[in-house]
């Protein structure tokens, strides 16, 4: 497959798995899983070309690792993103002391004041190392990392869970546990 085809595919299975479902008439169950047949059926007669192997494709080779075909291989779902309200079923870990949340310079203000809030999803997604976090950041604008004390965050009983593809997720980051860059 062509890089655009992968690009198009891996960003309409965002939408449709992680946002909205509703847009091709797809149904997810609680766990936020798709029947990948009827989600084959319902693109291609929405105008979207999607076959078994382009997902098969984007699941396996995706950067990102955004989505995840269960073990029977009939069913598909994204890994963390969402929108809508889906239970992941994940068991809350200790997460590192450290983790890192890459966002863009634009946000500082609202982040200083606000601390880091989930905004319409499900939760905030933090990065184990730095380099992810400026790549999530510059997807933003001007990328501005922040160091999270997620251990300390832990020790006061907030909940962590690791994602399958390694992002970690919690319900917020209140201002006091961001340490800021230097020129932030």
């Amino acid at each position: 497959m062509t890089a655009v085809s992968l690009t198009k595919t891996s960003k309409f299975l965002s939408l449709v798995l992680r946002h909205e479902p509703e847009a091709i008439g797809l149904t997810l169950d609680a766990n936020g899983w798709a029947d990948i047949e009827e989600l084959i059926d319902l693109a291609n007669a929405s105008g979207k070309p999607v076959t078994r192997a382009l997902i098969d494709e984007v699941v396996r080779d995706n950067d990102k690792q955004r989505f995840a075909i269960s073990e029977d291989g009939l069913r598909i779902r994204a890994n963390q993103g969402h929108s809508i309200e889906v239970d992941l079923a994940l068991t809350a870990l200790e997460p590192p002391a450290t983790l890192y949340h890459g966002t863009a310079t634009r946000f500082a203000k609202s982040i200083r004041n606000l601390g880091l809030v989930k905004q319409s999803r499900q939760h905030v997604h933090l990065s184990s190392d730095q380099a992810t976090a400026i790549k999530v950041g510059s997807r933003h604008g001007k990328p501005l990392v922040l160091k999270i004390r997620s251990g300390e965050m832990h020790a006061r009983g907030l909940a962590f869970f690791r994602s399958e593809n390694g992002v970690w997720l919690t319900d917020a980051v209140a201002a006091e546990f961001i340490d800021w860059p230097e020129q932030g």
